[in-house]
């Protein structure tokens, strides 16, 4: 077979894109091994570790003109050196020299300047929020960021562009973690679909609507389930937003207002309750981190429980939504959505991006003739909630090293949360099968339909989770949460640690959107950090251990603003595709209010008790400031007739 002489050039660049050293690529030795990273910011900190390279003393590391000592590490034959920093961009040759000025092992680093590595998410969100579509806008983020993972040229970007789906996309697919969400959100669609074709959704819609007779009591019953299902923020998210969407829409209640209360329900209340799939991993990484603290005896659990109370984002945020449903009142895009929703009845905005199943729903529409009983929708949701509590508990107890005497707290924190919610998702969708063939409402073709309907209203939203998990792993690779971390200084003062711990994490969540990924990455540094602040102030005594409890819930809390604010966010995709809302309006829409709550929780809340105020005080006060700003600022919505269907749904 012949091949056009171009086309060989062009295979043959592409081959030799593929197979080129990247920037930092190790030349060592046949014993000794340079680990050192290949990408490094200016002015931020990074490690180099050397392996077999015998004893230290004999060892010297050289970055530029620069000596640097080598320590024995953590393993046996493994030498280290910390906290080194490059000044300026460009490329850094790292090198081990021996006692006699022999090369052991050379490798060349790329320097970039710090504020590129905040350039792909803060790209993304700019394009989200200016063309309104979300999948061009992370595309771009996880391109730019890989071209400059590789290198700023036209080789690096044709490297890149093949990088964004061959090497992100494919990591985060691959991710066992990822893919159980994503299964889990499947088959969590697939049941919502059938317990809506057998009718038992609108069994629950006429239950519900007894009590939700309107549009305000409709909001509350919203937040109380959004507080009934704590135990995991995905399976709130996906079960309050897909449940209520009909009862929402038949109250005119506008999808924003829906995806708002299930959104800022969902991830406050998994991070406060005491026995949740956050904890477990929150408690963790505190763990592994106080292990490492000298002087600091306190379980990690004890932490995580005295930190509650300076959670001031979390349980205002809670707060703030229910005051806000039953007030009438709304203030912002929100007071225009809503209004819109009670004149017109149209529960969606005009153009509105909404996946067409999750939207409409006409392939989700009860079977003509279907009775409308409630249980064939409770029953598998039930099920799906048992399940998972009882997967979590099992888990869990499989994992701890004395089941005997574990408490319950330690089991949750040892269990396996994936493997609980596939299991929950499975038999949902099973039970929500069998009752529906076992009553002959629909056939076992009907249902298998049904089940695949509801799979398809996921699919927009699981491209755009995947998209956001790939540029999550971008900014791993940028080290952006390193450079955020570093521009702190040395400066602060022990009591501004917490808010300074909050506003970083919010900052990081935000431009990452991932706020396990924030937890995961700010934890270990922002425990030791508070404790040598505490060390160098004198403070490192119980008294003014209430530093430390701030600033761990501030890790999380601000891990939860910045996520409720980030268009980026998984949470927030979700609980825009499980509200069927254009996911640009519902970010657009929450903004302002978690905005408010964010601030009040930062000034009144979080700064003044880190220089002793008492927190309760503070959480009191915030939560008259935002009643008295709702009260002031927000605008009268009238309460819709239910008995007007409304107008427009999709």
């Amino acid at each position: 077979m012949r091949v056009h002489p171009y086309l060989a050039i062009i295979l043959l660049a592409v081959a030799g894109f593929g197979i080129a050293s990247p920037a930092g690529a190790m030349q060592t030795d046949d014993e000794v091994e340079l680990d050192a990273p290949s990408l490094i910011l200016t002015g931020v900190a990074f490690d180099v570790a050397v392996e077999g390279a015998g004893e230290a003393s004999a060892l010297t590391l050289r970055i530029g003109d620069e000596s640097h000592p080598l320590q024995p590490g953590s393993n046996r034959g493994r030498l280290q050196a910390s906290d080194l920093r490059v000044p300026s961009s460009g490329s850094e040759t790292i090198t081990v020299i021996d006692g006699n000025g022999a090369v052991l092992a050379e490798t060349t680093s790329r320097v970039l300047p710090g504020w590129i590595s905040i350039l792909p998410p803060v790209l993304a969100i700019a394009i989200a929020l200016a063309f309104k579509r979300v999948v061009p806008a992370l595309f771009f983020g996880v391109f730019v960021g890989a071209v400059l993972a590789v290198e700023l040229s036209l080789s690096g970007i044709l490297h890149g562009l093949l990088d964004t789906m061959q090497v992100y996309v494919l990591k985060a697919l691959a991710d066992e973690g990822h893919a159980s969400i994503i299964l889990f959100s499947l088959m969590i669609g697939g049941m919502v679909g059938i317990i809506s074709k057998n009718g038992g959704t609108l069994g629950i819609v006429d239950r519900i609507t007894t009590y939700a007779s309107d549009s305000r009591r409709g909001q509350v019953v919203t937040g109380l389930l959004g507080l009934g299902i704590f135990f995991d923020d995905y399976a709130n998210t996906l079960v309050v937003g897909n449940t209520m969407r009909p009862v929402t829409d038949k109250l005119r209640i506008s999808r924003e207002k829906l995806a708002y209360i299930v959104d800022s329900t969902a991830a406050p209340v998994a991070c406060l309750a005491f026995v949740t799939t956050w904890i477990g991993y929150e408690v963790g990484i505190v763990g592994t981190a106080v292990a490492n603290i000298e002087g600091l005896t306190m379980s990690a659990y004890a932490i995580f429980l005295n930190s509650i109370l300076y959670s001031f984002y979390p349980l205002l945020a809670l707060y703030f939504v229910f005051v806000v449903a039953n007030s009438k009142r709304d203030f912002g895009p929100m007071a225009r959505a809503e209004r819109r929703a009670r004149e017109t009845g149209q529960v969606l905005a005009a153009g509105a991006n909404v996946d067409e199943a999750a939207g409409k729903g006409e392939e989700l529409s009860p079977k003509d003739g279907a009775p409308r009983y409630a249980f064939n929708a409770i029953i598998p949701v039930v099920v799906l909630v048992v399940t998972v509590l009882g997967g979590l508990y099992y888990t869990g107890l499989s994992a701890v090293s004395s089941p005997e005497t574990a408490t319950l707290s330690e089991i949750i924190g040892e269990a396996d949360s994936y493997k609980a919610l596939m299991w929950g998702s499975l038999l949902g969708v099973l039970v929500a099968a069998v009752l529906s063939v076992g009553q002959r409402i629909l056939t076992l073709e009907e249902t298998v339909e049904a089940w695949y309907a509801g799979l398809k209203s996921m699919l927009f939203a699981m491209i755009i989770l995947v998209l956001a998990w790939a540029l999550s792993e971008i900014t791993v690779v940028l080290h952006t949460a390193e450079y955020l971390t570093s521009i702190l200084g040395d400066w602060l003062p022990a009591g501004a640690v917490p808010a300074v711990v909050f506003l970083l994490a919010a900052a990081t969540a935000f431009a990452t959107g991932s706020s396990w990924g924030t937890m995961g990455i700010l934890m270990p540094l922002v425990v030791p950090l508070t404790w040598a602040v505490l060390a160098a102030n004198g403070m490192n005594e119980p008294t003014h251990y209430h530093i430390l409890y701030s600033s761990v819930s501030c890790v999380l809390a601000g891990s939860v603003w910045g996520d409720h604010c980030s268009p980026i966010s998984d949470t927030t995709i979700l609980s825009s595709m499980a509200s069927g809302c254009d996911h640009i309006d519902h970010v657009r829409t929450q903004l302002p209010y978690a905005m408010s709550v964010g601030l009040v929780a930062l000034l009144v809340g979080t700064l003044p008790a880190g220089f002793g105020m008492p927190w309760w005080v503070g959480l009191l006060i915030g939560m008259a400031i935002l009643s008295v700003l709702l009260r002031v600022f927000g605008e009268e919505v009238d309460i819709a007739d239910p008995e007007i269907e409304p107008a427009h749904v999709a």
